[in-house]
């Protein structure tokens, strides 16, 4: 740990936190190789255990083994840990622990909570993790209870009732996909009351942390003349806008091919489940190879664009694609300053270039993953079907058409890369690669080029 340690001191804050995340997956990969974790006569491939660590502590949810079949009661339990691990956040986590045995928070560790949840300042971090770690133990226990409760008028065992309740709503609040039934919640397609629970802890985990504590407060009414902040109004427009339309698009696409001859209500309870876990959960009530190739490459795209920033989803975020759309809606070619309005408020030029910026570098990491799967994989996949998985990897989805579990390792491997910076964040990884630049001392004169 010293040498972690003078690491951690010579890097940049970006830089530890990618530290801190490999650290965790890391953990989370020796912790799956524990006695009693694997069930008897079950041996895993290493690559697959580093698979599911990552993806466990990446909350996406894509699995190249069977959770139910390969994992015990122990295994699973596990699983729920890095699952809340990676949904909170290594930093949150991290400091509740350090809150838990009385260890001062310095200036470097408030550094880096402040990166692990997108904040600009250091003022408060402590308590907004505190918060953060409270509200989503919160959300987990009412929807656990709400569940083990219902799963055990259907089965009377206890133990059953309770295990599938909770991993139920971890996995949902996490946004994490995982699931032990061995179909998803595809078990589930009829029953609208699992369905409605399932869909609220996915929207809660993913709508971001500071948009529940402002409810809360708002709830609360602790803060006088309280106004919501432009962040969360923002994402909580930008993110039933993205459900709305992916609901509205799904039934559009598939009433006559997978919802043909389905009753009205089945069909939109599909479409407004499929649209919710877009955003980054990966749970399902259907199997999406079933749905036809146009509304695939849509729900990629709600897949690509993920959840909102500080929540336990990946992707370039709503906030991104929100910023983007405002930025065309604005646009003035006669007008040398980028001004972009929302909400009475103007959103800062920083922003306006972080979000092109994260678009930018998303969209060639995306394009070129799926080129190189398609070369390793050599003819073995549809383009789609590499489109896909790639774009539920870098959106920590966990969406699959089928084929995640057939691909070689060097797919793997990359399908692993696309969720550990899915989740780390590509403002993180870009500075952390790039490194923070001087500014500059001089200019050189300015000249037009034209453009389109």
């Amino acid at each position: 740990m010293s040498i972690f340690n003078q690491l951690l001191k010579k890097s940049s804050p970006q830089q530890g936190i990618v530290m801190y995340y490999i650290v965790a997956i890391i953990v989370a990969f020796l912790l799956l190789n524990l006695p009693f974790v694997h069930k008897p006569g079950i041996n895993v491939d290493p690559v697959d255990s580093l698979f599911v660590a990552v993806s466990g502590v990446s909350v996406t949810g894509l699995s190249p083994v069977n959770i139910v079949d390969t994992y015990t009661t122990f295994g699973q339990i596990i699983i729920m840990i890095i699952l809340n691990i990676g949904g909170i956040g290594v930093m949150a986590i991290g400091t509740m622990l350090w809150v838990v045995l009385g260890k001062h928070i310095g200036m470097r560790e408030r550094q880096l909570i402040m990166l692990d949840n997108n904040k600009d300042t250091m003022s408060g971090t402590v308590k907004l993790i505190l918060d953060i770690v409270r509200t989503i133990l919160i959300i987990e226990a009412v929807g656990a209870a709400l569940l083990a409760f219902y799963f055990y008028r259907d089965n009377p065992d206890l133990q059953y009732a309770i295990m599938q309740g909770l991993f139920v709503a971890v996995s949902a609040t996490t946004n994490g996909g995982l699931d032990i039934t061995g179909q998803s919640l595809i078990p589930y397609a009829n029953d609208y009351f699992v369905q409605t629970i399932v869909m609220f802890l996915i929207i809660l985990g993913s709508i971001g942390f500071p948009v529940l504590i402002e409810v809360k407060a708002y709830i609360k009414n602790r803060i006088p003349n309280f106004r919501f902040s432009l962040f969360a109004k923002i994402t909580t427009m930008t993110y039933l806008v993205l459900f709305v339309s992916g609901v509205l698009i799904i039934l559009l696409f598939e009433y006559n091919h997978a919802f043909q001859n389905m009753s009205w209500h089945k069909s939109l309870f599909y479409a407004l489940f499929q649209s919710a876990t877009t955003r980054s959960a990966g749970l399902q009530t259907i199997d999406v190879s079933h749905f036809n190739e146009g509304t695939n490459v849509i729900m990629s795209i709600l897949m690509f664009i993920g959840s909102s920033p500080s929540s336990v989803g990946g992707g370039i975020r709503t906030t991104t694609f929100a910023i983007l759309i405002l930025f065309l809606l604005n646009f003035n070619n006669n007008s040398e300053k980028v001004s972009i309005k929302a909400f009475n408020r103007e959103i800062h030029t920083t922003d306006v270039q972080r979000s092109f910026a994260v678009f930018t570098m998303a969209s060639i990491l995306t394009f070129a993953s799926t080129i190189f799967i398609l070369i390793v994989e050599n003819g073995k996949i549809s383009f789609l079907q590499a489109f896909f998985e790639v774009m539920s990897a870098f959106g920590t989805c966990g969406l699959s058409l089928g084929v995640t579990d057939n691909f070689n390792d060097m797919s793997k491997v990359t399908l692993m890369i696309l969720m550990f910076i899915g989740r780390v964040g590509l403002i993180s990884f870009i500075i952390m690669i790039g490194g923070r630049r001087e500014p500059d001392k001089y200019h050189y004169p300015k000249e037009r080029v034209q453009i389109g």
